[in-house]
């Protein structure tokens, strides 16, 4: 018989050859990950410990004084609690509307293949061209949208919605909760479509209705298609800069700014690359935090499978 210590090398061997072997493989995708992922975010964090000058230029070590700048500038603070309104915000319109869209595009009915498609194209589009459709709809005097609620009486004279202090934040959650759904409804309908129709129709059998099997059956199963795609829609949220740019750039003032948008008025605006990037680490601290619990959720989800 083999001693235990000649079997873990054995192990260990079999263990460096299985590396060796897959190395071409994921060497390429590795590379990918270090040079557009990990040497950013290295040089991001440097960075915010240098002293830069109005053009840019790398002086010498600063410590944490752009940090300090950045946590005394008083435009911060409105802007970090307009953007947990933003995400929070969006991210909970968004679940609420796509569940009941979910299950209406997982019944049989007669063109619902064109209505999948449909409710894809918002999503498949791209977020700019998106974004400057809805300023063209939301036009004070020639959008589509003024002109329907004035002639439906609604309305007395034209709104400006989107440059209007009072309105133009709701309205760009509106456009993003319009952007986020089909995402978020495709995730849900696979969810959907992996529950057994057993399950389903045995609860039918024995009497429950079509309210009691969705309450008391889909949606507990459908907890982990619900979470990833919270997660998911957390993180894009978070980081979605084309609607805010496109539709107001964070105006009037920094009204309609997150720390996104904040952060890009800082560095190219008002040149204060000190605090942007000061605002880009705790940005991506506040990301890996998100994707933290989204891989403990989905090897929570694995483990349970």
């Amino acid at each position: 018989m083999k001693s235990a210590s000649t079997k873990r090398k054995s192990s260990v061997a079999t263990h460096d050859v299985s590396v060796a072997s897959a190395l071409p493989w994921i060497g390429p995708a590795l590379l990918l990950i270090i040079l557009v992922v990990i040497w950013p975010v290295v040089e991001l964090v440097r960075i915010s410990f240098t002293d830069i000058t109005i053009a840019g230029s790398l002086l010498d070590f600063h410590g944490f004084a752009n940090y300090r700048e950045l946590l005394a500038n008083p435009d911060l603070y409105p802007v970090a609690r307009r953007t947990l309104l933003w995400v929070f915000g969006i991210v909970f319109f968004t679940v609420i509307l796509s569940l009941p869209l979910a299950q209406l595009i997982n019944q049989n009915f007669p063109g619902r293949k064109y209505v999948r498609w449909a409710l894809i194209f918002p999503w498949a589009a791209s977020v700019v061209m998106t974004s400057m459709i809805w300023t063209w709809i939301l036009d004070a005097y020639s959008g589509e949208f003024n002109l329907t609620l004035t002639q439906l009486g609604l309305i007395d004279e034209p709104v400006d919605w989107v440059n209007n202090p009072g309105s133009s934040f709701y309205v760009l959650m509106a456009v993003a909760v319009f952007v986020s759904i089909p995402f978020t409804t495709y995730v849900l309908l696979a969810g959907l479509q992996s529950i057994p129709n057993d399950i389903v129709e045995a609860a039918s059998v024995d009497g429950a209705s079509h309210w009691q099997t969705y309450r008391q059956i889909k949606f507990p199963l459908l907890r982990n298609a619900l979470l990833i795609a919270t997660i998911i829609n957390l993180i894009n949220v978070f980081n979605s800069f084309p609607i805010i740019w496109i539709m107001t750039r964070g105006g009037p003032g920094y009204e309609t700014d997150t720390t996104t948008t904040f952060a890009y008025k800082l560095a190219f605006i008002e040149s204060n690359m000190g605090q942007s990037t000061a605002l880009g680490v705790f940005n991506f601290i506040v990301i890996l935090l998100i994707v933290s619990l989204y891989l403990k959720l989905t090897k929570a989800t694995r483990t349970e499978l």
